[in-house]
């Protein structure tokens, strides 16, 4: 008792010390337990009988060395830190108090920073705890921190998809579904920096104009679609397929450098191309010219100068009489 103060004795049954103390323990001057508060019965389940003994009951985490509550009231200052021994992983945190001239003690427990497992392990709800304690109402604000920090998660998620998407479509043809030029360039310097073996075709699709200028463009479009279709069909997921502007393409075949395979992938594309297309019931007919150059044929593989050759290859194809594919050869770029 602090100093002046008057010495009230007070009496109090187990049921009220229940209510103001619901996670007590009453012990007898040896140390055998004479009443638990409900929500501390919770924690220790089928060990909370009467007359269990103390450090049957618990670990003592601190003070160090003490064993029994006498031990714990002795070398703790009344404040000690113990551990269930049933198995609950919920440490305990309290104040003790020696009673009267019998002996008895009464410790009062929480679960300090066991507060949030506890509550989830064991379903405890605010009516487990003392109407003044603040655990629940510290348990919302965890409660609160977690949601918000989920939300947080969640909208970085979702700018990260949207920053995903935004950059797939600032490198994606929007007619075709194909790469785009600034996708192949990409692509095409990356494989020429790493010194990787690859085939590149400049294809460019022939009698384009006279589809635009007499079933107009809507047709125009239409064939750009079908074609797109057509190369994502005959190529495998590892090559590239760009649409580099008007009814200009670039095809890169990664690994495949092979002048015979090439020329197999060139020609399958070129017939699926000159297959009459089916716009609004009318057929349309174009064809494909292809320039091929591989990068094995180059001394310094380089995306300016392979592009200029594929480019040179492709007029060779046209000049050739169009629909089909010219390789060209320059060991000396």
């Amino acid at each position: 008792m602090h100093a002046g103060l008057p010495t009230h004795r007070i009496e109090m049954d187990c049921a009220a010390l229940a209510h103001f103390m619901p996670m007590h323990l009453l012990l007898d001057a040896d140390g055998r337990a004479l009443s638990y508060g409900p929500t501390l019965a919770r924690v220790l389940r089928q060990d909370a009988v009467p007359g269990a003994r103390f450090d049957e009951l618990f670990e003592v985490r601190s003070p160090g060395g003490a064993v029994t509550v006498q031990d714990v009231l002795s070398h703790g200052g009344n404040r000690f830190r113990l551990l269930p021994r049933n198995g609950v992983r919920a440490g305990l945190r309290g104040l003790g108090l020696r009673l009267g001239s019998d002996g008895a003690v009464l410790l009062n427990l929480s679960f300090g920073i066991d507060l949030i497992a506890a509550v989830r392990d064991l379903a405890l709800t605010d009516a487990d705890f003392a109407a003044t304690d603040l655990a629940m109402e510290l348990l919302y604000l965890a409660e609160a921190n977690a949601a918000v920090t989920r939300e947080l998660r969640g909208l970085n998620l979702r700018l990260e998809g949207a920053r995903m998407a935004a950059e797939e479509e600032a490198m994606t043809d929007p007619l075709t579904g194909l790469r785009n030029r600034r996708a192949a360039d990409l692509v095409l310097e990356r494989m020429c920096a790493a010194r990787a073996a690859f085939g590149l075709l400049h294809m460019d699709l022939d009698y384009f104009k006279t589809v635009n200028d007499t079933l107009g463009h809507a047709a125009g479009d239409f064939v750009l679609e079908c074609v797109g279709r057509i190369l994502r069909e005959q190529l495998r997921t590892e090559d590239c397929a760009a649409r580099i502007g008007g009814d200009e393409f670039v095809v890169i075949i990664a690994g495949r450098s092979d002048p015979k395979t090439l020329q197999a992938i060139a020609e399958r594309i070129i017939a699926r191309i000159c297959q009459p297309m089916d716009f609004e019931g009318q057929p349309v007919r174009v064809s494909a010219s292809i320039g091929m150059v591989r990068s094995a044929d180059a001394a310094e593989p380089d995306a300016t100068r392979l592009l200029a050759t594929a480019d040179r290859a492709l007029y060779a194809a046209k000049h050739a009489g169009r629909g089909r594919a010219v390789l060209l050869v320059s060991r000396g770029e």
